[in-house]
């Protein structure tokens, strides 16, 4: 029965070790990102357009969430779309969130690549053929999520709706942090 627990106790610490947290500030442009607000650019603005089409994607046992994206992106040349929803599982993740209230922004990367999760949700922006998605997951113990990065990979199986928008319609400035 010792050994049992012993046992136990290694498993459960060496699948503790297994989840990766890094803060890093990760801006392009650090100048931009400690930039004030301008009067020029508005507290809140609107973008009409309607959608073009809607895709759905399905992803097999194995296949890394942001690549197949960035495939499908490229394959059906969408330009600005819409993340609608997104479900089934994963094996493992990476996601970042915001880490700090002030700037320059401060992100806090998650990654474990053996630990499997619900996909509760998924949703965000495709602009100018750029991925920008978040994702929530759950394990029995908790619910999390963030932005989603490079090696989170399917279990179960993938899906992932896409409101692709109409030509015209312009979402440069939507995930720029440096416009304010």
């Amino acid at each position: 029965m010792r050994i049992l627990a012993i046992l136990l106790a290694l498993t459960l610490s060496v699948a503790a070790q297994e989840t990766r947290r890094e803060q890093t500030n990760r801006a392009a442009n650090p100048a931009d990102d400690l930039k004030p607000n301008s009067d020029k650019v508005p507290d809140v603005y609107a973008i009409d357009g309607q959608f073009d089409r809607v895709v759905t994607l399905r992803f097999k046992f194995g296949a890394d969430l942001l690549a197949g994206l960035e495939k499908m992106v490229a394959q059906h040349k969408i330009k600005n779309a819409v993340i609608l929803a997104g479900a089934g599982s994963v094996r493992g993740y990476h996601l970042h969130q915001v880490s700090n209230r002030d700037l320059p922004s401060k992100n806090m990367f998650e990654k474990n690549p053996n630990a499997p999760a619900d996909v509760i949700s998924m949703n965000g922006y495709i602009i100018d053929g750029k991925i920008h998605a978040h994702m929530t997951l759950a394990t029995p113990d908790k619910a999390f999520g963030g932005h989603l990065e490079p090696g989170t990979e399917v279990f179960t199986f993938g899906i992932v709706t896409i409101g692709i928008m109409k030509d015209g319609v312009d979402f440069t400035h939507l995930d720029d942090k440096s416009y304010r």
